[in-house]
């Protein structure tokens, strides 16, 4: 795997707007409240990847036994307790001290023992890890490319990578800059329209870090069926990656 740059990707006025949502962050009516709607739909796609990559039993309650498991942007800990569950050794990383700090105290009080971690990527010097997500991450990051190769370092050779984005699509901007945030539905300021990444960006940032993309899927909403795995891309998606 290439070597991951030295260069933040850290955007100190990113880091601040999520800190100051630290606090809230495991209430699911409050701020994070989107969050919670669409952190089961992400685990879904997770686990059936994991299976799917690793060979393992879809019955099998604890599919990551004996794996490490990195999450970065990992907020207050949504994603990292459920791989903690799944048997996974966690490490998760921040780049808000108040997000670090209320995750720590949520999993210390939920019996879980997981590393958080406050800082870049690129300057930690993990390797190694069988898993490795970045969930809503990338289009908050000041260098795209930098982001991925540190992604990259960080992946053991047979691992496997899982990452979500918003799509730079019109309907992404109606819906969840103009619609969700002006709505109150995601806090304002969340998002910007400009820095989102397209599958076809991605693909490309993910080859030169050495990485094969999959098959992207949508992340859609409908009033029936609420946030699902889709084939509609517009708003949302959801990838793996591994060595090519």
């Amino acid at each position: 795997m290439p070597n991951a740059t030295t260069a933040s990707t850290i955007r100190p006025e990113e880091a601040a707007h999520f800190g100051k949502l630290a606090a809230d962050w495991w209430n699911p009516k409050g701020s994070s409240a989107m969050l919670h709607r669409l952190n089961p739909v992400r685990l879904g796609f997770v686990r059936t990847a994991i299976d799917a990559h690793f060979r393992g039993e879809a019955t099998t309650l604890r599919p990551l036994a004996g794996k490490r498991a990195l999450d970065v942007g990992c907020g207050a800990g949504l994603l990292c307790e459920p791989l903690a569950r799944l048997g996974a050794d966690v490490t998760g990383v921040d780049a808000a001290a108040e997000n670090i700090a209320a995750a720590s105290a949520h999993a210390a009080a939920s019996g879980l023992a997981i590393d958080y971690r406050c800082g870049d990527l690129g300057t930690l010097g993990l390797a190694g890890y069988d898993l490795v997500t970045a969930m809503e991450v990338i289009e908050h990051v000041a260098d795209k490319r930098a982001f991925v190769a540190a992604l990259a370092a960080a992946l053991a050779p047979d691992g496997l990578m899982v990452l979500s984005t918003p799509n730079r699509t019109v309907a992404s901007r109606l819906l969840l800059v103009e619609g969700a945030e002006r709505l109150g539905a995601i806090p304002r300021g969340t998002h910007h329209w400009d820095d989102f990444i397209t599958p076809d960006e991605l693909c490309e940032l993910l080859a030169d870090a050495g990485l094969e993309m999959g098959e992207p899927q949508g992340i859609a909403w409908s009033p029936l069926k609420g946030l699902h795995v889709s084939t509609d891309l517009s708003l949302n998606y959801i990838v793996t990656a591994m060595a090519a």
